[in-house]
């Protein structure tokens, strides 16, 4: 079980990487018959309140649903719910700097001292040897400041306004870490911090600004938003709960600022909305494909399920065969996770629970994502 007190870097960032589950049906089933019984047990064996996916192909969407959106009033889980995404914030984040890239306003492998002189300095870490790509791609070694900013530090104020410069100032107080894998990959909330501090000082125009403007309204995400510090998520959603012990009933926390998030982890969406970004972005429909053949290049995460994390992009093999594209996300209230393959297949999956979730949530929500893209 993920607790409440475990680092909220895993509350924001990657969640645990649970067994894959292969198909449990022929080709011929139906998504809903393969997907439904992975989220009824999220929402039974797993503990989550409730649980949502959209599976996409080339001909239609199928929205599935299971257990109840808010605890108080057992009402049931709407398939056009909106809720928080966590680290799936982090590739928007990166699609603009790349698209910066494209418009030779950033160059990739230029030091981070460039664009911010003088910002990251302290405890050894130094933008003059860290360059763009390290950032988008966790290779830079800066400690992540959720590392030391707990779960309880932030719900201890949740409605806070965090200034980025802030929070920056926490990880820069620590040595930067001892990758553990040879690729020198280690992820850092801290770089999409200093990503999304980084468009706002290329562009002049605030980080929501730049996402809304160029990726939400072209792609026509409406459900979709960088928030700044608007507590509440708009439009029909779920309720979001913690879990702070294994024996404790979850907590409400549907409404809290998330500019402790800033760049790498604030956003809401909904599974239609991230299910047509994923899409776009594998089309080629936001960046050139200079651009997105940098985004694709991938390092390994050094994790047992063979993963690899390109610029803001993880990639997975499939258990039917191949692989897909996508992220995964956590923060406060949600769990969630979305994949792509570049033929035209997407899922998205949300639990209202986390932390304090089990090992076997973690599972069975990228269970459930790599079940749609098999069935």
């Amino acid at each position: 079980m993920r607790v409440l007190g475990a680092a909220l870097a895993l509350a924001i960032g990657i969640a645990s990487y649970g067994a894959l589950v292969e198909p449990r049906a022929s080709a011929a089933a139906t998504g809903e018959a393969v997907v439904q019984p992975v989220l009824d047990r999220l929402t039974s064996d797993d503990g989550a309140p409730g649980a949502l996916a959209e599976v996409r192909n080339g001909t239609g969407a199928t929205v599935l649903t299971s257990g109840v959106a808010d605890l108080g009033t057992d009402a049931p889980m709407r398939g056009d719910s909106s809720f928080r995404i966590g680290s799936m914030t982090k590739p928007f984040t990166a699609t603009v700097v790349l698209q910066l890239v494209g418009e030779h306003r950033i160059a990739l492998d230029a030091p981070v001292e460039r664009y911010l002189p003088g910002v990251v300095r302290g405890s050894g870490n130094d933008g003059r040897h860290i360059t763009v790509r390290d950032l988008l791609q966790h290779t830079s070694r800066l400690p992540d400041y959720l590392t030391y900013y707990t779960p309880q530090d932030a719900l201890a104020d949740r409605y806070a306004h965090h200034d980025p410069v802030d929070l920056l100032r926490i990880a820069l107080a620590h040595p930067p870490v001892t990758p553990t894998t040879d690729s020198g990959w280690s992820y850092s909330n801290t770089n999409y911090l200093l990503a999304a501090m980084l468009i706002e000082k290329v562009t002049g125009h605030s980080y929501g600004t730049e996402v809304r403007q160029r990726i939400l309204t072209p792609l026509g995400l409406h459900e979709t938003s960088a928030p700044g510090d608007a507590t509440g998520i708009p439009g029909p959603h779920p309720r979001g709960y913690v879990r702070p012990a294994a024996d404790a009933d979850p907590i409400d926390v549907t409404e809290f600022n998330p500019s402790v998030a800033f760049g790498g982890g604030n956003m809401i969406s909904s599974a239609s909305d991230m299910s047509r970004f994923f899409d776009a972005l594998l089309h080629g429909r936001l960046l050139r494909p200079a651009e997105l053949a940098e985004m694709q290049h991938v390092v390994s995460t050094g994790h047992e399920d063979g993963s690899a994390y390109g610029l803001g992009l993880q990639r997975w093999s499939l258990p039917c065969g191949g692989v897909f594209w996508g992220h995964m996300g956590d923060i406060f209230g949600f769990q969630t996770m979305s994949g792509s393959t570049t033929d035209g297949r997407q899922a998205t999956v949300m639990a209202n629970l986390d932390p304090g979730g089990t090992d076997a949530q973690d599972a069975d929500v990228k269970a459930a994502v790599t079940t749609a893209l098999c069935a």
